[in-house]
């Protein structure tokens, strides 16, 4: 399995009790911290982060005019469920 690229060194600062918990995490799992890190911040762009960047996609395609009028859509699916019922 190849390893994914990485990018140049980061430099960062954390609070004193989220470098504790990293480290005995790192420690625990026998993983360095920069792993632990990787994986938290994973977590973070699959969940929290996921949806911040949905929207600004979603404020991108509204700028760019590529949206839908609500009743339109309304109508669209009044008659997707009028044909079904009938």
């Amino acid at each position: 399995m190849s390893k994914s690229p990485l990018s140049e060194p980061l430099t960062i600062r954390l609070p004193l009790d989220v470098l504790a918990d990293i480290e005995k995490i790192a420690a625990a799992s026998d993983r360095k911290r920069s792993w632990v890190i990787v994986r938290a911040l994973k977590a973070y762009l699959a969940g929290e982060g996921a949806d911040i960047l949905a929207i600004a996609k979603g404020r991108e395609q509204i700028a760019a005019g590529d949206v839908h009028d609500m009743d339109d859509v309304i109508k669209e699916i009044e008659a997707i469920v009028n044909s079904k019922a009938a």
